[in-house]
């Protein structure tokens, strides 16, 4: 069994990640405004640039968890002991 190399793990994990943000971060853009969002919140100084990067930010972090995840549990539980055959002992 060939190991994954570790750039490619950070590679499956950071890309898939990053589109999807992306794509979350248009189709909430599409129907949130996040000056009325920071009305609601308080945060009234922020603009929305801030606000698309802030949000971008924290829904790649999601992703990333996700994919994260995915990845820890693709590992197997254990590996299996070779034990000797009955005829070796």
């Amino acid at each position: 069994m060939s190991s994954i190399p570790v750039i490619q793990r950070f590679v499956s994990v950071l890309w898939p990640s990053f589109l999807m943000a992306g794509a979350a971060t248009v189709v909430l853009a599409t129907a949130l405004d996040p000056l009325e969002l920071g009305r609601c919140l308080g945060a009234e100084s922020i603009d929305r640039v801030g606000a698309y990067s802030v949000g971008f930010f924290l829904l790649w972090l999601l992703t990333m968890s996700s994919s994260l995840l995915t990845l820890y549990f693709q590992r197997p539980c254990h590996t299996p002991v070779e034990r000797p055959f009955a005829d070796d002992v």
